[in-house]
């Protein structure tokens, strides 16, 4: 094994700003502790949080690095003295609180999943983030089960093509919602059982049509603002309402008699500041339950384009154009 070496390129926040605050700085290269494992980063996955932090409203949880990146996929390359899931030279993936925008980078050795048989680096690098988020909220907090209904916001974004390919690979139908008729095409041939155009149609009515007056189980909204009422309108008796992100404002004016007269679980989470033993046991059920779908090839994730480490702020203006369909990815 070659010797690391002692400094790397890193993407730091130079002030809060647009995409051209990203900028390449060397960093030393970090040391693990007892129970973290070195990864030499192949490919970091783009996510909307990394653009939150860049402009100065998400901060980095307390110890965790100050540069952006929330999951890498790569080789395992050091280890801690106490380490004994992973080893040097695994192909690891991995959830991280930061530091992913860099050529090498530390998780915790519990949070490493191996590289599904059959992905690139690439693909292996778009995917910790999005499975864990769905996983969490569609499964875990949603508690969706086989032969219910799943409607998606955002469905044709990372989380969105992702939480398509795991609820059908779960046997529920899935609908989503999509501003444009690329994305509509793009989320119906990845399984959607119906995606629909909010510029050009009511998704309650929508909805309502498409269950035949019930309304759907489980909705994942990252959108907020004005779906919030909307939501409850579409949700079936006893609906769970999942809510990761308020893309449309975290403020509205809702009719909650709603969530009593349909009995609604209205809950939502993050990610990021989960203890690294909550994040380890959605890792082990992540392993125990939708591994084998990955393996089968029933999932993979959708890459919409990758650029190089250093042009992350090209990654970040595509990203806020808001027209790329699946995950945007740094290389090495």
């Amino acid at each position: 094994m070659d010797k690391l070496p002692a400094q790397m390129t890193a993407i730091a926040i130079s002030k809060p700003g647009g995409p051209e605050v990203l900028v390449p700085e060397p960093r030393p290269v970090p040391q693990p502790g007892p129970h973290d494992i070195l990864i030499k980063v192949v490919a970091a996955g783009v996510n909307r949080p990394d653009v939150a932090q860049r402009s100065g409203a998400y901060p980095p949880p307390p110890g965790a690095s100050d540069l952006p990146g929330l999951e890498v996929a790569g080789e395992v390359v050091a280890v801690g003295d106490a380490v004994t899931r992973r080893k040097i030279g695994d192909k690891v993936m991995s959830l991280v609180a930061g530091g992913g925008y860099a050529e090498y980078c530390l998780t915790h050795e519990t949070h490493a999943m191996p590289v599904p048989a059959g992905f690139s680096l690439i693909e292996a690098g778009a995917t910790p983030e999005t499975l864990m988020t769905v996983w969490h909220n569609v499964f875990e907090r949603g508690g969706l089960q086989s032969g219910e209904t799943l409607l998606v916001h955002g469905g044709s974004s990372g989380i969105g093509t992702m939480a398509i390919q795991m609820a059908k690979a779960h046997g529920a139908r899935v609908f989503v919602t999509v501003g444009g008729q690329d994305k509509v095409d793009a989320c119906l041939k990845l399984g959607a059982d119906a995606a629909i155009n909010y510029r050009t149609e009511d998704f309650v009515a929508k909805t309502r049509e498409l269950t035949d007056g019930t309304g759907v189980n489980v909705i994942l909204d990252m959108v907020g603002g004005d779906y919030i009422e909307r939501n409850y309108d579409a949700a079936a008796m006893d609906g769970r309402i999942v809510q990761i992100a308020f893309l449309g404002g975290a403020k509205a004016t809702v009719n909650f008699s709603k969530l009593m007269m349909k009995r609604l679980h209205h809950t939502g989470s993050t990610l990021r500041p989960r203890s690294v033993a909550d994040k380890a046991a959605m890792v082990a059920a992540i392993e125990a339950t939708a591994l084998p779908w990955f393996a089968a090839g029933r999932v993979r994730p959708v890459i919409d384009s990758t650029f190089p480490l250093r042009e992350a702020a090209k990654a970040h203006a595509r990203m806020e154009t808001s027209q790329h369909i699946g995950k945007i990815v740094l290389t090495a």
